[in-house]
């Protein structure tokens, strides 16, 4: 668990011998590396420092590989050409000249970039307000002691979810009472109508390893409007591996086949229970990527702190104390208040037990009554938007901003290319930088009206 991680590291990092370690987790590589050792298809590649300064290193030479397979590509055209039009009058083709050609069009760079990042775009389906609920949940086993008590959550339909806490200490459990896989032994669970919701869980285990993998994906495929085939290479299956049994896949293949079936059914509410196991450092930046833009809610269970860092907004802590409590800020600020509670031996103010937050973020108002609706009595005042839901749309709002602000940029480099003594074409080009000032001015009085509202 973290605690664990949290201790290893500190233990290793304090030792004085040599360290050889083998890790996807990008906390421990940054912290105790001082220089990386990358497999890959094959070969090796050495990168002095730690995991930042890796990556700096193999973009640059991903940039070489590209522009070398761009290169041959070029090359390869060109000597098809040759090829096709057959030997010259009085010559015959150099036989050194055809076995390159061949090696040319046939082959790949050595040096050529890897398959870019995972193209996880799914389209989901609308969700209402009403997500999922709990309310007064508590679990146990038989009769052993409670997991957690009087847990009270509403998952906004723009959630973003972690939970954290010690092995054992029921992250698990409250995932799957989530789900609606287990029924809690306390309190009640409550459903939106237009909630659909996919688990992805650490187990795997309604994959038949006798099956293929391409017959594994033929139903999912089809609810997704996806043919086979595409869906499976957009997960990096091709060729042979789309005919392979399930059962001789690798883990991290394995995991990558679970996030197909699991997107492929199209569900707004998405479960991730631990879904960094396995998978390497590539398939974890592109996942993060994905959820970054995918539009349903999102609640995860992970020990990687660098995942958490990225995928969520708020984390909910189970410790073993019975309680549940939600953290704002996610796990910088879950971890940032632990210290300072271990420091001055009280609670941190940041922190809310989840039976006691109201309507906080996690909760939605009530609906408005007739009079409400009429616009008469105390609804008239606008429901306040959770603290997710405004980070969200904030960097949202920036994505926008930023790019009105290179289509101004653009419209202004294209105006000041003109002649003016074109007026007609130099007069199109003022209105034309006139509008991208217009959309820019939108977008940033946008922007800063949420972060007013997020500050308030």
């Amino acid at each position: 668990d973290l605690d664990a991680i949290a201790w290893l590291e500190d233990r290793l990092a304090g030792h004085r011998g040599a360290l050889l370690l083998v890790t996807h987790d990008r906390h421990v590589l940054d912290r105790l590396t001082t220089r990386i050792v990358e497999l890959d298809r094959g070969r090796s590649h050495v990168h002095d420092g730690g995991y930042a300064s890796y990556l700096a290193a193999r973009d640059e030479r991903e940039e070489r590989a590209a522009t070398a397979e761009a290169v041959r590509r070029n090359l390869a055209r060109k000597e098809l050409a040759w090829l096709r039009r057959g030997a010259p009058a009085r010559t015959s083709k150099p036989k050194a000249r055809i076995e390159a050609a061949t090696r040319i069009v046939t082959g790949r760079a050595e040096a050529a970039a890897r398959t870019g990042d995972l193209p996880l775009h799914v389209e989901t389906p609308r969700l209402g307000d009403q997500v999922v609920e709990l309310h007064g949940v508590g679990h146990r086993h038989a009769d052993g002691p409670w997991l957690f008590q009087g847990v009270d959550l509403m998952l906004d339909p723009r959630e973003r979810l972690g939970i954290v806490g010690p092995n054992g200490a029921g992250k698990t459990t409250l995932m799957r009472i989530l789900a609606g896989t287990l029924e809690p032994a306390a309190g009640r669970r409550v459903v939106g109508s237009t909630v659909e919701l996919a688990l992805w869980d650490q187990l795997g285990a309604d994959m038949d390893p006798n099956q293929r993998v391409r017959d594994a994906v033929a139903g999912p495929a089809r609810k997704a409007d996806w043919s086979d085939a595409a869906l499976l290479e957009r997960f990096w299956f091709d060729g042979d591996a789309q005919w392979a049994p399930i059962g001789s896949l690798s883990g991290g293949e394995r995991r990558r086949l679970q996030l197909l079936l699991t997107l492929a059914k199209r569900p707004n509410v998405l479960l991730l229970d631990e879904p960094t196991n396995d998978l390497d450092l590539d398939s974890l930046r592109a996942l993060e990527d994905f959820l970054e833009e995918w539009p349903g809610a999102l609640v995860v269970v992970s020990h990687d702190r660098a995942f958490l860092e990225r995928t969520v907004a708020d984390v909910i802590v189970i410790d073993g104390t019975h309680d549940a409590e939600r953290v704002p800020g996610g796990y910088a600020a879950w971890e940032a208040d632990r210290r300072a509670r271990r420091s001055s031996g009280g609670p941190s103010r940041s922190v809310e037990s989840t039976a006691q937050r109201g309507t906080a973020s996690a909760k939605r108002s009530p609906k408005p009554d007739a009079a409400s609706r009429s616009g008469t009595g105390a609804s008239d005042v606008p429901k306040r938007r959770s603290p997710s839901t405004l980070r969200h749309l904030t960097k949202e709002a920036e994505k926008v901003m930023t790019k009105a602000q290179r289509a101004r940029d653009r419209t202004v480099e294209a105006l000041h290319a003109m002649d003016p003594s074109d007026h007609v074409a130099y007069a199109e080009a003022g209105r034309a930088v006139a509008d991208a000032e217009a959309v820019l001015g939108e977008a940033e009085e946008r922007w800063l009206a949420l972060l007013e509202e997020a500050e308030s």
